[in-house]
């Protein structure tokens, strides 16, 4: 089977969103879940979320950041190529349901894993409040999309180019002090939600996030993905990627993702 690029544009420096076809995959396709890409027989398998999906169409569009050797090279492919493989969907879906005032928080190039969740909420009855935010008004995206979804949304960025000066953390901090949502769905740097995952714990606000951690086979078999979770070992790929954000071992995930920066690093010289 042959997997079409479709589209491929350049929301940002060293963001790409990329549309591909694959009717077989996004049959089942749901909110939260994910895929693994396979640029070429022999590449590496990049775990990239599903920012969003039709199953009428066949479609299943990647948002992703490039920053090693195998996502500049899925980024480097063009209209018309098609890449080697599209495994999926993996992972839960997220647990939708009719809650009341949902807070969907993205930083980053999590902005475009936060979008298919929000419109779930909110086409479950759901009071969306977005917030999102990024290094600059450049490297925002999805900001028209997520309007037209969200019943409210804030932006902040580090340097005040566009919305308030600072972090998404610093607009939840503001908000919680007059707003309290039924849930928090929070997906960006580890140290984003570690945070809000702080400010959630004292009023015992359930929160759930989208962790991230360096995947291989994204089946369960090779243990790689593991994360500590109440204590207990767990699977990114089987048992998350949603895990609830009170309960997650941060220090220890972020410690995991560094594991490979040397060996990034050193393929980064040959290029």
């Amino acid at each position: 089977m042959t997997y079409k690029i479709l589209t491929r544009e350049k929301l940002a420096e060293g963001i790409t969103k990329m549309v591909i076809l694959s009717p077989e995959t996004v049959r089942n396709a749901q909110a939260g879940q994910f895929c693994v890409i396979m640029a070429n027989e022999n590449g590496e398998r990049i775990p990239l979320t599903i920012a969003d999906f039709d199953k009428e169409k066949g479609t299943l569009t990647f948002i992703f950041q490039e920053v090693g050797f195998s996502t500049k090279k899925l980024g480097s492919m063009k209209p018309g190529d098609s890449v080697a493989a599209v495994l999926g969907p993996l992972g839960k879906a997220t647990h939708v349901e009719k809650l009341g005032t949902v807070f969907c928080i993205g930083g980053g190039v999590g902005i475009a894993e936060m979008l298919p969740v929000a419109l779930a909420y909110k086409k479950a009855g759901n009071r969306i409040i977005g917030i999102i935010g990024a290094r600059t008004k450049e490297l925002l995206i999805l900001e028209v999309q997520l309007r037209s979804v969200c019943d409210e949304l804030l932006i902040a960025t580090d340097d005040g180019s566009v919305g308030v000066k600072g972090f998404v953390t610093d607009i939840l901090r503001a908000r919680l002090e007059r707003d309290m949502p039924h849930l928090v769905y929070a997906v960006g740097p580890v140290l984003m939600m570690e945070k809000v995952a702080a400010m959630t714990r004292p009023n015992k606000i359930k929160t759930i996030v989208s962790l991230n951690p360096i995947m291989v086979d994204a089946t369960g078999m090779c243990g790689v993905c593991r994360c500590t979770v109440d204590g207990k070992l767990a699977f990114g790929c089987v048992d998350g990627p949603e895990f609830d954000a009170h309960l997650v071992d941060f220090q220890g995930l972020e410690k995991r993702l560094s594991f490979f920066k040397t060996e990034e690093e050193n393929i980064k010289k040959t290029l």
